[in-house]
């Protein structure tokens, strides 16, 4: 299961993830998106943790803590939505269209 990470200043990188995370485990691959157009990153991740019981100390350890300067949002991360059903919420990728 991966760990969302957000509110994160856009200085962090992934070994900077990695660290803070170890102090509760083994911490599996780390995802840091980055903007396309910008390259800068978007302020949020996912880390892996090797264990459900190191991923939920994580969680504790680290939600709501304060870290580079801004309060982390840390919890579970929830499946990847589907984005190719129907959906009514106006994804905006016809803005050229005309």
């Amino acid at each position: 299961m991966s760990i969302y990470v957000g509110n994160l200043s856009y200085q962090v990188t992934e070994e900077d993830l990695k660290k803070a995370f170890a102090e509760y485990g083994t911490v599996g691959p780390v995802q840091l998106p980055t903007d396309r157009e910008t390259g800068r990153p978007r302020g949020f991740a996912f880390v892996e943790m090797e264990k459900e019981a190191d991923e939920t100390k994580a969680i504790e350890g680290l939600d709501g803590a304060e870290w580079m300067g801004r309060d982390l949002r840390v919890n579970k991360a929830k499946p990847k939505e589907d984005r190719s059903s129907g959906s009514s919420h106006g994804g905006g990728g016809d803005r050229n269209r005309y």
